[in-house]
């Protein structure tokens, strides 16, 4: 199965799953670009279980759109758990959706620092009741290759963890 074809039946399914429960997906993608949503909507009928994105690529944009703190973002930097979580939470916040998958990371080839090489995502997965997160867990990946194969790699662990999230929880 090449990586393409697995991403897409990682979204696939994520759909299925989320439609079993009446659920839907919303993303906050900074490393990515916004190829999650992408990888999402290549499936059809995604419209009936996905809310939207936000290419939150600027510290400004986290910031203004979805509550992530200045403080963190100046001491912590955007590749960080804190600041994931707050990206997985302020994306809920903004969408009508049950789950939310937040990424920021290093896809190079510049931009990594010896606490933060290239290849370091932060990604944060998170459930909500209403309006309120419920549970947002959160991952350090280190990933290999270029930065196509880096962002490729983060696609599918959002995607799995997404799906995994979501098949935690019984169908109604």
């Amino acid at each position: 199965m090449t990586e393409n074809s697995e991403i897409f039946e990682l979204a696939k399914l994520l759909g299925e799953e989320l439609e079993k429960r009446g659920w839907h997906a919303t993303t906050a993608e900074s490393c990515t670009g916004g190829a999650i949503a992408a990888a999402i909507t290549s499936v059809p009928g995604a419209s009936s279980w996905f809310e939207g994105s936000l290419v939150s690529y600027a510290n400004r944009i986290k910031r203004d759109m979805l509550a992530v703190s200045e403080r963190d973002l100046e001491t912590l930097g955007a590749v960080s758990e804190e600041v994931a979580r707050q990206m997985a939470s302020g994306a809920l916040a903004m969408m009508d959706a049950n789950v939310a998958v937040a990424v920021s990371g290093i896809a190079g080839p510049d931009g990594g620092t010896e606490d933060k090489p290239v290849g370091t995502v932060w990604i944060a997965w998170a459930h909500a009741e209403g309006q309120e997160p419920v549970d947002i867990d959160a991952e350090c990946f280190h990933f290999d290759g270029d930065r196509a194969a880096i962002q490729r790699q983060t696609v599918a662990e959002a995607l799995r963890g997404m799906l995994a999230l979501v098949r935690s929880h019984p169908l109604p």
